[in-house]
């Protein structure tokens, strides 16, 4: 549905009688700014700093960094193996501890750079890091801190998963997943090119500091443009070595395993793209690009399940979709909500963390994903559904 009384026009694929009425202001708030075309609402919309999780934000000549959030690039991959269920070892807390040890969680990073020549899906790697030294002035003594986080997973909500394929021909075929974004040098970017903003004099009376925009042909646009790319790249290489070693992590786990080619998507990004003959910086937070055919990821909370999808292009949700099943309780609730034996309960028969410290990932904080995959049944089609069995945390 389209909502009306805002600058630019809503289109929701989340029911405006379900969403709190802080996350339906910072929708028009978005709306009514000078520079947006339109917005388009997820299903898994909810509370965010400044524009809220789960929206697309189409603007001309104009982008905010806030809304791209301080994980630029965050965003997940996923690949099918040739392993069944029956192959996996009978102890599969030993294989977690493996992925574990293969891939540094929280904020452990690697003792050395992980070597990336023989990294798939990676490359031309000495021009990647030659462009480092025309980032932001203020993170370019932080290369061998971005070099060591290479190959990393962080903390929050990001993970890896071992998950199995769930009916149709495939049943029960072995798939790895992994959710995680630019780290530490996209949140020190981001930061920096925020502040920048909001001291800006056109930004001086918005209705939040937080939607502070940069605007096209000066010279903060082109410097965040710059940045904001390079760490979606550095986002996408970063997923693509963690997969590289979790794949090998699993093949050392059970002889013979071989991998299909791997399925990978942001969530928190920004695009130049093009909608009603209008060029537009398309903001997608926390939602994925879903063009006619391309293959998505939706993952639901670590005890759930998650989907893949393929895009139907629905130009009216700026060829989007919802990026998972989205919180519907903060962190600091689902603490106070739950305990460690809620959380055991809701994991069953999932090989992951069940203690007091990962309470702000117990399934019931998230939104149910079945319901979010069925209110955008015209922005995608499912493929398949995956039910994890291990589950990594940072």
């Amino acid at each position: 549905m389209t909502l009306g009384e805002t600058g630019a026009p809503i289109r929701m694929w989340a029911d405006p009688a379900s969403v709190d009425e802080a996350v339906m202001g910072q929708l028009r708030d978005i709306a009514n700014l000078p520079w947006t075309h339109g917005l388009a609402v997820m299903p898994d919309v909810h509370l965010g700093k400044g524009a809220a999780v789960g929206c697309v934000i189409a603007m001309r000549d104009a982008v905010c960094p806030a809304a791209v959030g301080v994980d630029i690039g965050c965003g997940m991959s996923a690949v099918p193996s040739s392993l069944h269920a029956d192959d996996l070892p009978a102890n599969l807390r030993k294989l977690r501890k493996r992925i574990e040890a293969a891939v540094p969680v929280g904020s452990a990073v690697h003792r050395s750079p992980v070597d990336t020549g023989s990294v798939p899906g990676t490359g031309d790697w000495d021009a990647f890091w030659r462009d480092f030294g025309n980032l932001h002035p203020g993170v370019r003594g932080m290369a061998d801190r971005a070099r060591s986080q290479l190959g990393t997973l962080g903390g929050g909500n990001h993970f890896i998963e071992v998950c199995l394929e769930q009916g149709g021909p495939d049943d029960g075929r072995v798939w790895l997943m992994l959710h995680s974004g630019s780290r530490g040098i996209g949140n020190e970017l981001a930061q920096r090119h925020i502040d920048i903003a909001s001291g800006l004099a056109h930004n001086a009376d918005l209705p939040d500091r937080d939607l502070a925009a940069f605007l096209a042909d000066t010279p903060q646009m082109r410097a965040y443009i710059h940045d904001v790319f390079w760490a979606q790249d550095y986002a996408a290489r970063n997923r693509a070595i963690m997969l590289w070693l979790v794949k090998r992590a699993l093949a050392d786990t059970v002889r013979g395993a071989r991998f299909d080619e791997p399925i990978s998507c942001h969530h928190n990004y920004v695009a130049e793209e093009t909608y009603d003959g209008v060029n537009l910086l398309v903001t997608r937070k926390g939602a994925i690009r879903a063009g006619a055919g391309e293959l998505g990821i939706v993952p639901g909370s670590m005890g759930t399940g998650s989907y893949i999808v393929r895009g139907l292009g629905n130009e009216r949700a700026f060829r989007s979709a919802a990026h998972g099943a989205g919180r519907r309780m903060s962190r600091n609730k689902a603490r106070k909500t739950y305990s460690a034996r809620d959380l055991a309960a809701q994991t069953r028969g999932v090989e992951c963390r069940k203690d007091a410290g990962a309470l702000d990932e117990i399934p019931a904080a998230y939104k149910d994903i079945d319901s979010v995959i069925e209110a955008q049944r015209d922005l995608v089609e499912v493929v398949t559904r995956l039910k994890q069995v291990v589950c990594v945390k940072g």
